[in-house]
């Protein structure tokens, strides 16, 4: 678990972290000089048999951007007020940080408690009281303490270990995900990056995917604390070594994972809420700089309903400079104005839309069920992977598992991609519509090509194949070879177009008319009509545009196998004379012969084998 600190600069927060855990956080020679934290520090926390993470933030204005990147991921909050200055500037910003990223609760330390009275003390805590309002520290324990006197820490402990009782461990069985807040080179080792495990476990030896950069690296070893771990478990703070990567590719805002389902996006939807005290409304074209994990880009925000006033929440689309490595769920922070001040934040509502412009959503989705079926509204056809499931709901992989089997009915998985089942209900109505246009299109047809019904549709294969499924086992389509048609389905023919056209290429014999010449005799359609009379066996295609009747190439093929010797090889000129052709007719003839196996070509010739 994370404790993490907050409050106004100098008012004791790496005194009070060095009297609770016997380590000074502040390992900067300017820290030193100056008499500030600057850099995030860290720190363990031993409370009995349980171990807190403790992360230093430095409380100077100037640095707010270093404790954000410190203060997410934190589980609990220690609060640190100094008694003799009571609530400043950066303590209500710090408070407000706290309130927008979700922190689960806290301690207030009261420092510097020998340099006031008793009576100065309660007026600061009162204050202080009224401060928390509305905030996770709100009717925490205020705790009376001084690093001069040593008074205090044991209780102070105390409220700690309580705190972190009453909240329920994260999920080692979750996505693993650690954003880097340091990197940097050990001698011997190569680089170590460090950061607070947000969800999952890490093994060594494992591999690692990092982002945004998108490159592996395999973990060569974990500490926590300064100790050698066997993993890096969800709630700790770790220093990874890995090893194929320069410290350069791990800085901070890096963002290491495991699995598929993790990947950067430029564009995000939340749910945004703007302070009241926020200098001015937030437009589409104001720029803000936007904090999550440890990652600071700058973004702009597009609010359905335009403008988000001070005090408002409302849907929006954040459109990034740069892409992020976000999960549903996750809180982050905006800031902005003249100042560059905390002006609000908000929730995530999907990391990962399909479009660019995807569109606010439009209303709040604060459960995984509820963002789940606003997300597969919105993916329509495309439907969403199960394996990003975790990522696009912010739940773990075993919770999404238990939501989609217990959705039941109301899902369809195809091909590990998962869809609403009314999906598949319009994919289903709309291929019967397509499969009865076709009938009325081309009344001659056996069926509608099942390929250039999936083409039509436009729709992923397995999702079709699905449609298909459903329609031929409920017996609305049935499927025949490369076809499907519907089950009454017959080609019919005007009996006297049909007698015509075989009459006609029967009195043509060995030189049939070509389809545009039949087309001009018959009118138009007659390659309908001859493919469905092929199918019935009464005329031959030798050529893409020519059909012999069934009679001619029986005939001339029989003349082909009585006068040649299956020993002997003929020229196109012999088999000319033979058969009585125009090389426009023989070349065509001898090559469909090649095909079908009535001829063989060979070297010098063809060889005509015996039947």
């Amino acid at each position: 678990m994370i404790l993490g600190t907050a409050g106004h600069v100098d008012h004791g927060k790496t005194a009070l972290v060095k009297a609770l855990t016997g380590v000074d956080t502040d390992r900067l020679a300017e820290e030193k000089r100056r008499g500030i934290t600057i850099e995030l520090g860290f720190a363990p926390l031993t409370l009995g048999a349980r171990t807190l993470g403790v992360v230093d933030v430095p409380g100077h204005e100037a640095f707010v951007r270093t404790m954000l990147a410190g203060a997410t991921g934190v589980d609990l909050a220690l609060l640190v007020v100094a008694a003799d200055e009571g609530v400043m500037p950066q303590t209500r910003e710090h408070l407000a940080i706290l309130t927008l990223l979700g922190t689960r609760g806290g301690v207030v330390a009261l420092t510097k408690c020998d340099l006031v009275d008793a009576d100065w003390r309660a007026l600061v805590a009162e204050d202080l009281r009224a401060a928390l309002a509305g905030t996770p520290l709100a009717g925490a324990p205020i705790v009376e303490t001084s690093v001069v006197s040593g008074t205090g820490f044991d209780a102070l402990r105390a409220a700690i270990a309580a705190a972190a009782d009453a909240l329920p461990a994260r999920d080692a069985a979750d996505l693993f995900r650690m954003p880097v807040d340091r990197a940097f080179t050990v001698k011997g080792t190569g680089t170590v990056v460090t950061g607070t495990v947000w969800s999952g476990t890490l093994a060594a030896d494992a591999t690692v995917r990092i982002l945004p950069l998108g490159r592996d690296a395999r973990v060569r070893g974990i500490e926590t604390h300064g100790v050698q771990a066997p993993a890096a478990l969800p709630g700790t703070r770790a220093a990874i070594a890995l090893s194929g990567v320069d410290v350069a590719d791990v800085a901070r805002g890096a963002t290491l994972v495991t699995g598929a389902a993790w990947r950067p996006s430029r564009t995000l939807l939340a749910e945004v809420a703007l302070l009241e005290s926020a200098p001015r409304a937030l437009g589409p074209r104001t720029a803000v700089r936007f904090h999550l994990g440890t990652q600071e880009l700058g973004a702009r925000i597009v609010c359905a309903g335009g403008a988000l006033r001070p005090g408002a929440r409302a849907q929006a689309r954040i459109a990034l400079d740069q892409p992020a490595v976000a999960r549903a769920g996750d809180r982050f922070v905006i800031r902005g104005g003249p100042l560059l001040t905390t002006i609000g934040g908000g929730i995530v509502n999907d990391p990962a839309p399909a479009t660019h412009r995807a569109k606010p959503w439009t209303a709040s989705a604060s459960t995984p069920a509820a963002r789940l079926a606003t997300a597969l509204d919105r993916a329509g056809r495309a439907g969403i992977p199960e394996s990003e499931l975790p990522v696009r709901l912010g739940a773990p992989p075993r919770e999404c598992e238990s939501l989609t089997r217990s959705l039941g009915d109301d899902l369809v998985q195809a091909a590990g991609v998962i869809y609403h089942a009314r999906i598949l209900d319009d994919l289903r109505a709309n291929m019967i519509d397509l499969v009865d246009a076709h009938h009325a299109a081309h009344p001659l047809d056996r069926g509608a090509p099942i390929q250039s019904i999936r083409e039509r549709l436009s729709a992923p294969s397995a999702l079709v194949d699905a449609a298909l499924r459903a329609e031929t086992g409920s017996h609305h389509l049935e499927s025949e070879g490369p076809t499907i048609r519907r089950p009454h389905w017959r080609p019919e023919l005007d009996p006297g177009t049909r007698t015509a056209l075989v009459d006609l290429l029967r009195a043509a014999g060995r030189e049939p008319p070509s389809v545009a010449e039949l087309d001009a005799r018959l009118g138009q359609g007659t390659a309908a009509i001859l493919r469905l009379l092929e199918r019935e066996q009464l005329v031959v295609q030798v050529e893409p545009d020519r059909w012999y009747s069934r009679e001619a190439v029986d005939a001339l093929i029989a003349t082909l196998r009585q006068g040649t010797d299956p020993a002997r090889e003929y020229s196109p000129a012999e088999l000319r004379d033979l058969l009585g052709f125009s090389r426009k007719f023989l070349i065509p003839f001898l090559e469909w012969c090649d095909r079908t196996g009535i001829t063989i070509r060979r070297a010098r010739g063809r060889s005509i084998p015996a039947k």
